[in-house]
């Protein structure tokens, strides 16, 4: 009889925790949708496809909060991706997540990281993308499958080629 009253306490406090966890997810959400602006849509032409990687989307956090990661409208679900590049942005396209776009003209950055919300790694394998959403600065986590493709999309969206208008 023990055993049992001590089996049963501990499956109500794991889903008392559970409970916990999704009240303060809905109460971040909520909070957040007032100071993140919904995320842009894929237009409909977005043009030709410059580079793609597939891979697993990380997270978005506030930039240089490596912790505080955007909950709200599904952007805080890791989902496997898609990226990409198209000349006018960024076409994340996510299987269980919504899907958003980035413009380039948005993108204030690009780079290497060992550690964003939700993924540590030892070495610099995820791919940073920072950019400005209405008044806020947003960095968006990739760990691609290929690590080789990084170098391109760094040399694809690097300051020089956002500040010149190159495409």
């Amino acid at each position: 009889m023990e055993r049992l009253l001590l089996t049963l306490a501990l499956v109500v406090f794991f889903l008392l925790c559970l409970w916990g966890f999704w009240i303060g997810w809905r109460r971040k959400s909520r909070a957040q949708s007032v100071q993140v602006p919904p995320f842009p849509e894929i237009p409909a032409e977005p043009g030709e496809v410059l580079l793609e990687s597939q891979g697993l989307y990380v997270s978005t956090i506030f930039a240089g909060h490596w912790q505080n990661r955007v909950v709200t409208r599904g952007a805080g679900l890791r989902t496997s991706a898609i990226w990409r590049l198209h000349p006018g942005g960024v076409a994340i396209e996510r299987s269980g997540g919504p899907d958003f776009w980035i413009p380039r003209a948005s993108v204030t950055g690009i780079r290497r990281d060992k550690a964003i919300a939700g993924k540590v790694m030892g070495t610099d394998a995820l791919l940073v993308l920072t950019w400005r959403l209405g008044d806020v600065d947003l960095d968006t986590g990739f760990r691609g499958d290929d690590l080789d493709d990084y170098p391109q999309w760094i040399d694809q969206l690097s300051d020089h080629d956002i500040k010149g208008g190159a495409q």
